[in-house]
């Protein structure tokens, strides 16, 4: 791959248009704004991330999460940007511009995840696969490929097919990005035929598949040298999933410290792993200074970020050939070396074994797969049933945006996963109360 075509203003729906920008913001800088303004971004702050939403103490929700990986990758994108200007110096106007890509991309990448966390994305996907859902496999005009699509359902792909897809009454392209904007946000470059046994990682659904195609292949992304059944990906790809590595991991630590899942030597004991002897020895005098344990929390957590930047930066940058030659396999955390990538590593352990699995957690979890699950049925019922009185009803609360009437039977279970997917955990389980006769609404 090169750096001259895989950097490009060029508009996806708006392709006609390929012009420079006529205001004083950069292409790349109006997809952040459009991003910033628009209503999914903004439902994202009554979306799980890890933790139920707050109560009396404040932790992350998948907005606050995507703005704080939005820093992350743009601090790795300039240092990689400055690294690579210095080595290409003929592309430094295009390198000084993926900050802002990165910084977009990051902003992006959870759009596509239904309420209640991953719970949310499970309840789909196995309501398919072993709930009540199997009952359409026989009586819908599905493919194989398809109905695999619906099966291992992905907040990923879910998150492509947002951006891109024209909703009913929408404007061609959807968000219109920039096609590195766009690009760098497709972490599994391919379909979900193609992924891996046990892990249900994948980038696009089978109606996307042309518009990633479309992209590629004027970027010039070239297919991954080991299976040419997958794409290679995008390179700002590895510096958005880094950020968000960096903050679920120590962002979920400083959380699970708040609520008291953790204990305070325990959250000490994992930051300081990260640590040389030296910056250990600095951290001690700021503690003889600082005696809340919060700051503390969050001193040594600001620290271990700073060294992650710098980190996965180098290793960027020091296998940009093997990068742009889709021979670069894993992720750049996967390649950190020494105490940094070991401590990182026994941070993952820790939080699995410790936080992901504890019953404030769990319980999320298991209502959301509840209202995610019974959601799915009823309105799956309604739209292919649509001439019962029920179904009626219930349609009608449906947004026109949403082709729940589609001649096409896979598109039409789409429609029901993009209303779903969209929603908010509060208006999940409000629509949820509301259906089943638990809630009224007020008159």
């Amino acid at each position: 791959m090169e750096w001259a075509r895989l950097i490009t203003t060029k508009r996806f729906g708006l392709e006609e248009l390929y012009l420079r920008s006529h205001d004083s913001r950069t292409e790349f800088q109006r997809d952040y704004d459009r991003l910033i303004f628009s209503p999914p971004f903004r439902r994202l702050q009554n979306k799980t991330q890890v933790f139920p939403l707050p109560g009396s103490v404040f932790v992350h929700n998948r907005l606050t999460h995507s703005l704080e990986v939005s820093c992350i990758g743009r601090s790795i994108a300039n240092v990689v940007g400055s690294g690579l200007a210095q080595r290409h110096p003929e592309m430094a106007d295009k390198f000084s511009e993926i900050g802002t890509i990165v910084a977009t991309a990051c902003l992006a990448h959870d759009l596509g995840n239904p309420p209640f966390g991953h719970s949310g994305e499970n309840a789909i996907g196995t309501f398919f696969s072993e709930g009540k859902g199997q009952e359409y496999r026989k009586k819908l005009k599905v493919s194989d490929d398809m109905w695999r699509d619906l099966e291992m359902f992905e907040g990923n792909a879910n998150t492509f097919r947002l951006l891109t897809h024209t909703f009913v009454g929408r404007r061609e392209g959807g968000f219109v990005f920039t096609y590195p904007t766009l690009a760098s946000i497709v972490k599994y470059p391919f379909q979900s035929i193609y992924a891996e046994p046990g892990k249900q990682k994948f980038g696009f659904f089978v109606s996307d598949m042309s518009n990633y195609e479309r992209i590629a292949n004027d970027l010039g992304i070239i297919r991954n040298p080991h299976n040419p059944d997958k794409y290679a990906r995008y390179p700002l790809v590895f510096i958005v999933e880094a950020a968000d590595d960096i903050c679920y991991e120590l962002m979920d630590i400083e959380d699970a410290f708040k609520l008291k899942i953790t204990t305070y030597e325990d959250t000490v004991a994992l930051l300081m792993g990260y640590m040389d002897e030296r910056r250990r020895k600095r951290a001690e005098m700021i503690f003889e200074k600082v005696v809340d344990k919060n700051e503390r929390i969050a001193y040594l957590r600001s620290t271990v970020m700073g060294m992650m930047v710098d980190g996965v930066s180098k290793v960027f940058l020091d296998n940009e050939e093997k990068i742009l030659n889709g021979e670069f396999e894993g992720s750049l955390i996967d390649a950190l070396p020494g105490e940094l990538g070991d401590a990182y590593r026994k941070c993952v352990r820790f939080s699995f074994d410790n936080i992901y699995k504890s019953h404030m957690v769990v319980d999320i979890e298991l209502a959301g797969y509840k209202i995610i699950s019974e959601l799915i049925d009823l309105i799956m019922n309604a739209v292919f049933e649509p001439d019962k009185a029920y179904s009626k009803q219930l349609l009608s609360r449906i947004p026109g945006q949403y082709d729940v009437r589609a001649e096409d039977d896979y598109l039409r279970v789409q429609s029901v996963l993009d209303y779903i997917s969209g929603m908010t955990d509060i208006y999940a389980l409000d629509l949820y109360s509301k259906i089943n006769g638990m809630s009224l609404p007020r008159i």
